[in-house]
């Protein structure tokens, strides 16, 4: 059925703001569902161990609809940039109350995590895993063994790090939150470019391909495990960086 609207979004917009008509709402909210469908395609691996994909789409069809009610056309700021904020940072939020990541995977995390930090300063690069496993009193094996099972955990509190400083609900306004995530992706990119080149692989497989870490595992033809690895060693990397950067803007 072809809208009797139109398809400019602007025009959308401006006739939501002028009537409140929830037809109208609901026409913009269909031209943005792909941005919900991404963000939850982004936590696959994540929702991959017990979450059902239609919840997590739930969460963000409504942070979208509030979203659309909240934004500001006159703010300067492209909607895709406020909702994609607004979609994630509900859906890491609906994944983290369920309270999912069982409490030895997580303390290992927040250790793993303050080791890398450390060796990382004292290094000036990416520790290896045996001198993270050294660092930490850990067997090779033992090591590789957590750091596979940290994997999916590891992926949200890096996800969960991008998301958690909502300029909006701070305070400040859309054009300094859009600056602050290209700022990010800068940062991310930098990171990324300290990667191992096989590391680089997985990242984008990730990323930029959506694989699952199965379907990555199958393109290098490397075990499930090896790939969770090598995706969990990742992400300490980029939080690390994220980390010192946000840091530095207090």
């Amino acid at each position: 059925m072809v809208s009797v609207l139109g398809n400019d979004k602007n025009e959308l917009f401006y006739k939501y703001k002028q009537t409140g008509d929830v037809t109208i709402r609901n026409e913009i909210v269909l031209l943005y569902m792909d941005s919900v469908k991404n963000s939850a395609l982004a936590l696959r691996n994540i929702y991959a161990k017990g979450f059902d994909a239609d919840d997590l789409i739930n969460e963000g069809v409504i942070a979208l609809i509030a979203a659309v009610d909240a934004f500001d056309t006159a703010r300067g700021v492209k909607f895709e940039t406020f909702a994609s904020i607004k979609i994630k940072g509900a859906i890491l939020d609906y994944i983290r109350k369920q309270d999912w990541v069982p409490r030895q995977v997580r303390r290992f995390g927040r250790e793993l995590n303050n080791a890398y930090g450390e060796l990382y300063h004292q290094f000036g690069r990416s520790p290896t895993n045996q001198e993270l496993a050294e660092h930490m009193g850990l067997t090779k094996e033992q090591f590789a063994k957590r750091l596979s099972d940290t994997a999916s955990a590891n992926t949200l509190s890096f996800e969960e790090l991008l998301y958690e400083d909502n300029f909006w609900d701070s305070g400040d306004n859309e054009v300094s939150a859009g600056l602050f995530l290209k700022e990010q992706k800068r940062v991310i990119a930098e990171a990324i470019a300290e990667l191992k080149p096989k590391e680089q692989q997985v990242v984008s497989l990730y990323y930029y391909e959506n694989l699952k870490l199965r379907e990555i595992a199958e393109v290098l033809e490397v075990t499930e495990s090896r790939v969770c690895q090598i995706h969990s060693k990742c992400m300490l990397l980029l939080k690390q960086k994220l980390e010192h950067y946000i840091k530095n803007l207090n």
